[in-house]
Formats: structure tokens, C-alpha cells, sequence
């Protein structure tokens, strides 16, 4: 998925495999603070992020502190080297899936067993609790999760959450918490993150999808404040800090955090009915609809495989959209829906004239 994002996110008309809302510029982050740049120092200053943005990043935890973070270059980072420490050759992962595939890659080309349980779309893409009851054995080392949940945009509920705790605790194996969505929830309300309940929890978060700042790469761990030092000394030798001047812009973002977040809210308040009423007009696709975060996974009925679909749709439309074969779930397609509603528009368009055209005869 990244490569097919990378190679072509640039160069076509419409891209709509954004997991995130429209970006936020510098001047509107910013406001009447631009000076803030021109005094930014351009050494290396906290390998670990500053004392400021660690404090403002614990607030988002309960009885945390700033050991209890590091700050890493965008939430890749993150899982990367949290995988790189917790894994080792034999170990057994059990990964929720649908899922952001890097930690099945990263784990596997360690050697470890990865084991996933899979999220049910009859059940609104909630997971298979007595599945991943089997699934978790002696060997199993760490759950890996994401919630909210790409590419489906559902939400665990408080007693799914639980219950991964509680298989998770029974067995002494960690949770890797992905909650780069959190603050992205529809309704407001904001997902409890596992660290609050199960402190064999390492979390990663940034500032790349609910709060429209993927080009700073900002990301952090949180977790235990002993993993975080092990933690610092692998980061120390993949990109060794984070950005000084995108450390100062992280800590200007947190302290206007709700400010941040409600914009995000309201632009998929904005957009996430004209993404259903596309859905219905169509005749061809479903979905469930998204809790959270700027994604929606949509089945469609027709008899093609979901990388051949997005393929002939950017050859011939230059629209870009994810196929579900990059999850390991072929007949889906992930749609991004946090564009400015006119460009939505205009991809969504495209997409059914491709289908009219070229798909249905």
C-alpha cells in the first residue's frame, strides 16, 4: 500500500487514499504566531522530544508523566522500533485484520508467527472475540491492534476492549496499541486509549491522521516508563530525533488540540454524507459506516479483483483509491473521504463513470 500510495499520490487528478482530513497549513496552525519559526533552532535538541511536547503528549494519558513518552518521526517510527524491541524469532503475534500492514511485515521478517483475528463486517466490523480466544496460546507474545480501527473507521467497544485485556493479561503478553485516529471520532467522543487500562501497553500515536499534520511526522510511544528508555536507544539509531522545528509545531498543535480536533470532526460531519449518498446512488457498493477517522472500506458487487479495479480506475480516470487486497481482503476498496467536499466530489464522480463505462455492460 505505500508503495502503490508513493508512486502515484502525486500525479493524479484525484487521490482519495488519504487516511486523514485536509491538511492544515502552517499560517492557519500558526495564526499570528509565524515568528515562531524564524527563532526555531535547527540542531539536534531533545533526541527524545522536548520536555514540553513529552508533557503536553502524557495529559492524553492517565497518571502519566513525560518518561512515559517518546516522540518519534511519525507513527511508523513508532511501531517499527516498539516491534524491533518486543519480537524475536518464534514468537507468535496475534494482529487484528483488517489492519494497517506494517507490523504483519515487520514481525514476519523477524521470523515471528504472525496469528490474525479478524474483524467481522455483520457484526459492524467488530471482532471475533471467541476466534481470538483460540488464537492466543502460551507463545503468544503481543495482540496488535488498531482503534480506531483502519481501514474500517469502527471503534472497539468498552467490553471488546476488555476482553483484550483480559486474554492479553491471563498470558502476560503485551498489547501494541495503534491509536493514530484517536481524537477523529465522529460523535466526539474520544476513544479510550489501552495504556488507561492494561499497563503492558505500548501505544503509538501521532499527529499525522485526526489532526491533518501528516507533513510534520510527529509521532510517539507511550507505555511503561522502562520500555520507553529501551525504546530510545533503538530510536537512537533509526532517525536518532525528531525534527526541531517540528517538535515546536507538535507543541503549538496540543495546546490547541480541541481547537485542531473539532475542525477534523466537522469536516467528516461534512463529508461523511456525501461519501453515503455516492454509496446508495451507485448500486454496486456497501459499507458500514465509519465511527472514526477519515477512511471508509466499501464492498462492491462486481466480478473483479479489487487491485484490478484500482488499477484500470487510475489508468483511465487518474483517481486513486486503496485496494482491499492490501489488507488481505479482496472485493473492497479503501476510500478516503476527509478531501474538501467539491474534490470528493469530483473523485467519487469519476469513480462511476469508470464503473459505467468499463465495468458494467
Amino acid at each position: 500500500m505505500e508503495r502503490w500510495q508513493s508512486t502515484y499520490e502525486n500525479v493524479v487528478r484525484y487521490n482519495l487514499t488519504e487516511s486523514g482530513v485536509h491538511p492544515l497549513t502552517v499560517g492557519e496552525l500558526l495564526g499570528e504566531e509565524l515568528e515562531i519559526l524564524t527563532n526555531a533552532s535547527l540542531g539536534y535538541g531533545y533526541t527524545s522530544g522536548t520536555p514540553e511536547l513529552r508533557e503536553l503528549i502524557s495529559h492524553l494519558y492517565r497518571g502519566r508523566s513525560p518518561r512515559n513518552v517518546l516522540v518519534t518521526n511519525g507513527s511508523s517510527e513508532a511501531n517499527f522500533i516498539s516491534i524491533l524491541h518486543l519480537i524475536e524469532r518464534g514468537d507468535e503475534v496475534v494482529l487484528m485484520l483488517p489492519n494497517y500492514m506494517q507490523i504483519w511485515g515487520v514481525a514476519r521478517s523477524i521470523g515471528a508467527k504472525v496469528r490474525p483475528f479478524k474483524l467481522r463486517e455483520k457484526r459492524s466490523w467488530a471482532p471475533d472475540v471467541e476466534q481470538l480466544k483460540s488464537l492466543v496460546g502460551r507463545r503468544t507474545k503481543l495482540i496488535a491492534i488498531c482503534n480506531p480501527n483502519n481501514p474500517t473507521g469502527a471503534v472497539l467497544s468498552t467490553a471488546e476492549m476488555n476482553a483484550i485485556r483480559d486474554l492479553a493479561s491471563e498470558r502476560g503478553a503485551w498489547i501494541l496499541s495503534d491509536e493514530v485516529y484517536q481524537g477523529a471520532e465522529i460523535n466526539g467522543q474520544t476513544t479510550q486509549s489501552f495504556l488507561d487500562i492494561y499497563d503492558r501497553t505500548i501505544v503509538t500515536n501521532g499527529l499525522s491522521k485526526a489532526y491533518g499534520l501528516p507533513g510534520l511526522r510527529i509521532g510517539w510511544i507511550a507505555g511503561p516508563e522502562w520500555i520507553v528508555a529501551k525504546l530510545w536507544s533503538y530510536h537512537d539509531y533509526t532517525s536518532i530525533a525528531p525534527s526541531s522545528v517540528s517538535d515546536r509545531l507538535a507543541c503549538i498543535a496540543l495546546k490547541k488540540r480541541n481547537e485542531i480536533l473539532e475542525r477534523t470532526r466537522n469536516i467528516l460531519r461534512t463529508t461523511l454524507p456525501i461519501l453515503e449518498d455516492w454509496v446508495k446512488q451507485t448500486g454496486v457498493f456497501s459499507f458500514v459506516k465509519p465511527k472514526a477517522g477519515a477512511i471508509s472500506f466499501i464492498r462492491y458487487e462486481l466480478k473483479i479483483n479489487s487491485t484490478g479495479f484500482a488499477e484500470k480506475l487510475r489508468e483511465q480516470k487518474s483517481v486513486l483509491v486503496v485496494p482491499g487486497d492490501h489488507f488481505r481482503i479482496d472485493g473492497y476498496l479503501r476510500i478516503g473521504y476527509g478531501a474538501e467536499p467539491n474534490y470528493l466530489r469530483a473523485g467519487l464522480g469519476l469513480i462511476s463513470r469508470f464503473i459505467r463505462e468499463s465495468l458494467i455492460n
